[in-house]
């Protein structure tokens, strides 16, 4: 994920801490050159660099550690505030009737942003509605439709109307009936006069509550030009990050943000209308020091559960508790997992599971792991419903013919049924269980293995 390699290094900085309990100058030093490395080489700006790198330096000189704190943890403290503070708060998204402007350049994600946008807001009752009013470039409409399709929102564009004006003008009165109007317009290779006019215009008729500036995350120095004309042409109130799956570096988008005084309001993470969250600074910075983000976490759970039960009616979690527990369950269980997104954002999100500790799996685990959840879907898709009601029927003739349908060997079925009868018993001890004993049951079964190597096919685990 984008990011990642300053996360990489500011806990690795963070880590040459490890054992001390006081801080020389000589450490605090260190500290922030590295720092100060770790952000430049993820394009944040120098002038940004100095200043968070100087009020580090200064807190961690001057502040005393509360008693017992370790070096280390003082000075995370102290990164974690300060970087929070960088970002800014959020953009003021109130859940109520509103029209909202989509600027930037071709191909910083405008189009696929506003479908995500709109499947946001239509998760939290609102009914929105998208108008694309992109006339410059081919195949913006279809994208655009396609999308909205996807999202299950509202939708307005016209492929033969050129001017975007008056797009902008009937799609409004076209979706009058929507809480919320997403406007997207066109972008270009670069910010030009007609641009500018085009954007100004489309301001006038719509006259959004608030601009928000679409930036890939591998825009780098060049966002800080980018923002400052959008800015002085239609204000910005917020920033929206796109691209955060891939590789790119992602420090320009901060820049952009103090470049127009404004904040982050959403976070594109993958490419489906699905990958968006919110902008929240507090979790975004404590998923990039290793410190996890239960907030964003339980909202994916809740999000993907949901989702999960919409499509299978007759199937609800806390029946898990009740009886026994099937391949049915587990199945079901896996695509809850699989609608919560990428496996390693999943990962980042869980206290003590991200952040270093991912540092240290090979940077093929997460690719191995999907691979390992694929095999055992094809692997239930190919038993018989006797099979997946009831596992122990499964013997040597039922395991040959089952890899022979799935593609896969008799080694992974038995690891699949091997995987289904230590959840079995897991959740069997919870059954019967009031809050107070499961929660000591979870602080036992974290203080004895279960841990990461398992959960990634090290161990017994599925994943």
């Amino acid at each position: 994920m984008v990011l990642d390699d300053l996360g990489t290094s500011l806990r690795s900085s963070l880590d040459k801490l490890q054992g001390k309990s006081r801080l020389s100058e000589s450490d605090v030093e260190e500290i922030v050159k590295e720092i100060q490395r770790s952000l430049l080489s993820a394009d944040v700006d120098v002038s940004l660099v100095m200043e968070l790198s100087d009020s580090i330096k200064s807190r961690a000189l001057e502040e005393e550690p509360p008693g017992g704190t370790t070096a280390k943890d003082h000075v995370l403290k102290i990164v974690y505030e300060e970087m929070v503070e960088l970002v800014g708060d959020s953009t003021e998204l109130p859940l109520e009737n509103q029209t909202i402007l989509l600027a930037g350049l071709q191909g910083s994600g405008k189009t696929t942003s506003a479908a995500k946008m709109a499947w946001w807001f239509s998760k939290k009752g609102l009914r929105p509605a998208v108008i694309q009013t992109d006339t410059f470039r081919p195949g913006a409409y279809d994208q655009a439709k396609q999308m909205c399709e996807r999202a299950e929102v509202d939708f307005y564009g016209n492929p033969d109307n050129d001017d975007p004006v008056d797009i902008a003008r009937t799609g409004l009165e076209e979706t009058a009936d929507a809480d919320v109007h997403i406007v997207d317009t066109a972008g270009r290779h670069a910010l030009e006069d007609d641009l500018i006019a085009e954007i100004e215009e489309i301001e006038g008729v719509v006259d959004p509550d608030r601009s928000l500036l679409v930036l890939d995350a591998a825009i780098g120095q060049g966002a800080k030009e980018q923002a400052r004309q959008f800015e002085e042409s239609i204000g910005i109130e917020g920033v929206v990050i796109t691209k955060l799956d891939g590789t790119a570096k992602g420090g320009g988008a901060l820049t952009a943000v103090n470049e127009t005084d404004s904040s982050i309001a959403f976070l594109g993470t993958g490419e489906t209308v699905q990958d968006i969250e919110r902008f929240e600074p507090s979790g975004f910075i404590s998923r990039l020091l290793g410190m996890g983000d239960l907030k964003q976490l339980s909202e994916r759970v809740e999000r993907a559960m949901q989702e999960t039960q919409e499509e299978d009616e007759d199937w609800d979690p806390e029946d898990m508790l009740k009886g026994e527990f099937t391949l049915k369950d587990m199945k079901r269980q896996m695509d809850a997992m699989n609608k919560m997104g990428p496996l390693d954002q999943v990962m980042d999100m869980i206290p003590g599971l991200g952040g270093g500790m991912m540092d240290e799996l090979p940077d093929d685990a997460m690719d191995v792991t999907q691979d390992r959840m694929r095999r055992f879907e094809r692997i239930m898709d190919s038993m018989t419903e006797e099979e997946l009601e009831n596992p122990r029927v499964v013997g040597q003739s039922r395991t040959e013919r089952i890899a022979r349908g799935s593609g896969t060997d008799e080694e992974t079925v038995r690891q699949l049924l091997e995987q289904h009868s230590m959840m079995e018993e897991t959740i069997g001890q919870f059954q019967g269980m009031g809050e107070g004993d499961m929660q000591r049951m979870m602080k036992k079964m974290g203080g004895e293995g279960g841990g990461l190597g398992d959960m990634m096919g090290g161990g017994k685990g599925p994943f």
